[in-house]
């Protein structure tokens, strides 16, 4: 599909304007609620599914459906990073009050980090088709990992990057309201608040890879794969303070995360193969079944000891 560069200037600006709104909104730190949080939800998906209508109307069924497989996908892989940055900011007490700053800066650096990537990816496929092959295995071992290595999960302070931060950046071990930055005796220091955030970015990151990657296993329109993953990001934020106070019902969602990670991966390699990629419907319906009986499942499992949903007061 291609694309010409006032759609993507178009595209660019909206999402600007997108993210200015959330933060003029936000400037107060107050501490989000779970109705806030919901409707926030509710406008970035529809955000989300309206855009999924426009590409239906100006490409065509093919394409939409192609962006809205990549966006469930994108969506659901989403829903694992909301665990980790309810760890991190268990892990270092952060103050309920600062954790939307966090996420939206956050927000932000997957958007630009996550564009290199699917551009990379992108070409790397179209060029090389031997990659779809190290892209389908990586995806194959790490929904394994995800399967049988899921609880293990490293300190947020022994992440190398926010390690060597600490080491080259003067840090102050506490929090100075809502700054990543602050003076102290004259001299500019960085808050506990901007370690935070490189814990959030570098979980990001590695979080990006294997995202981009079963996206691509979908399509290599940058196109697609980027606006899919812009939509999913966006709603990140809305999405942990929904889910966060909910995260120990999902008990069984990243058996659903790791079928959805097994199946972009063959589905990857089956794309060089003579069995070629696979229709559009069929994998949309994998996705969208994947998704539901795992939730139904955890669901059912944790129905005896339900959780009050109140995410914005973790930690």
């Amino acid at each position: 599909m291609s694309v010409s560069w006032w759609v993507w200037a178009l595209l660019m600006l909206a999402i600007a304007v997108m993210l200015a709104i959330d933060l003029f909104l936000h400037r107060d730190n107050h501490v989000i609620g779970f109705r806030e949080a919901a409707t926030w939800s509710g406008i970035w998906i529809a955000a989300g599914l309206l855009f999924g209508v426009v590409l239906w109307a100006w490409q065509g069924g093919d394409v939409a459906g192609t962006y809205f497989a990549g966006y469930l996908i994108e969506k659901a892989l989403s829903i694992d990073n909301v665990f980790v940055f309810a760890m991190i900011f268990t892990y270092f007490a952060v103050p309920a009050a600062y954790q939307h700053k966090v996420l939206f800066w956050g927000v932000i650096g997957a958007l630009v980090f996550r564009f290199v990537f699917i551009f990379v990816g992108a070409e790397l496929l179209e060029t090389f088709f031997w990659t779809a092959y190290l892209f389908g295995a990586f995806l194959i071992v790490t929904a394994y990992k995800m399967a049988f290595q899921h609880g293990e999960q490293t300190p947020p302070d022994r992440n190398p990057v926010v390690r060597l931060v600490r080491r080259l950046v003067p840090t102050d071990p506490a929090y100075h309201g809502d700054r990543f930055f602050t003076r102290i005796n004259g001299r500019r220091v960085a808050t506990l608040l901007f370690v935070v955030l490189i814990a959030v970015e570098t979980t990001d990151l590695i979080f990006a890879v294997d995202s981009v990657a079963a996206i691509l296993a979908i399509t290599t329109s940058t196109f697609i794969v980027w606006t899919a993953n812009a939509f999913a990001i966006l709603g990140l934020r809305s999405l942990y303070f929904c889910l966060a106070g909910l995260l120990r019902r999902f008990v069984h969602l990243h058996y659903g995360l790791a079928v959805l990670l097994a199946f972009a991966g063959v589905k990857l390699i089956l794309s060089e193969t003579p069995v070629g990629k696979l229709p559009i419907p069929v994998t949309l319906g994998v996705i969208v079944a994947t998704i539901a009986v795992s939730i139904a499942w955890s669901l059912r499992s944790t129905s005896s000891r339900p959780e009050t949903p109140e995410p914005a007061r973790l930690p």
